[in-house]
């Protein structure tokens, strides 16, 4: 499908879409950019990339036919004017967690040949040398065109998820971050919100981290998330993680009021309901 693709951010999601084109297309030739220079030198060592280098201008030298952008989502206007200025043709997309403003954003910087990408999978460890060749295949990929978007550009995006084994969707921008900042982005918060309230707990020389159970462990694993990456979601989808947020302590609070009552027969609604819901997800 292509014969050339250049990744922006040789982390773990950019390594492991890296490997996953490696594996589809064994003749693809994939460069690697990214500022760290040891990211580098890490991902041509596993053979994640085929060259790379830590200045964008290079991207010319590599002359791709798709770039893929993968870092923080706070640096994709820096790296859009950075490809405006060197005139890039090629389609371009993105595999970031927020959509909405950076979209449009892209478009006008990028016009469009720029199509908004989202790929539902991830873990919590972070660096290429944690990536992982089968990450997407049976995971949902949220693309995110608009009326600017080129139909051609779009296909080619849409055609090159389904063939790593994604299950693409098509949703307005504004939409997504609606959603992902609900059901992606909230739980992140609680989670690190989760950890701070335990060392605020800990005291008296007590380290409540050296009790955890299977739950707690569970439940708090995506509190290991790269810090930088997450800090760059909530700032740009701040509105709708705010009203997720909002609504979850409500939940909390009326939790909490109930325990204080000593209503056994609410609490258990209250529970039996959740767990209802819970066991509808697959």
């Amino acid at each position: 499908m292509f014969e050339r693709v250049c990744v922006i951010g040789v982390g773990f999601m950019g390594g492991s879409f890296a490997l996953a084109l490696k594996e589809r297309y064994p003749q693809c030739q994939i460069y690697g950019i990214d500022i760290n220079h040891s990211a580098i030198s890490k991902a041509l060592e596993l053979k994640t990339i085929d060259g790379g280098s830590t200045q964008i201008k290079d991207i010319l030298r590599f002359d791709p036919q798709l770039v893929v952008i993968a870092t923080p989502v706070g640096t994709f206007e820096e790296i859009a004017k950075a490809l405006a200025q060197l005139d890039i043709k090629c389609v371009i997309t993105d595999l970031g967690s927020v959509k909405g403003r950076i979209v449009y954003m892209m478009e006008e910087h990028l016009g469009g040949n720029f199509v908004g990408g989202h790929p539902i999978a991830g873990t919590e460890k972070s660096g290429v040398e944690n990536s992982l060749k089968h990450l997407f295949k049976g995971k949902r990929c949220v693309i995110t065109p608009t009326e600017r978007t080129s139909p051609q550009a779009k296909k080619m995006v849409k055609d090159l998820w389904q063939s790593l084994g994604a299950l693409v969707e098509e949703m307005d921008p504004y939409l997504h971050d609606y959603i992902f900042g609900a059901v992606s982005h909230m739980p992140h918060a609680v989670a690190f919100a989760l950890i701070d309230a335990i060392a605020r707990l800990s005291k008296d020389g007590i380290d409540l981290f050296e009790y955890p159970g299977g739950g707690f462990k569970d439940f708090t694993r995506i509190a290991s998330s790269d810090p930088i990456m997450w800090r760059d979601i909530f700032l740009e989808n701040a509105q709708n993680i705010v009203k997720a947020i909002e609504v979850f302590q409500e939940s909390l609070d009326t939790l909490k009021s109930l325990i204080v009552s000593c209503k056994a027969y609410e609490i258990t609604q209250y529970l039996s309901r959740a767990k209802e819901l819970r066991d509808r997800i697959a």
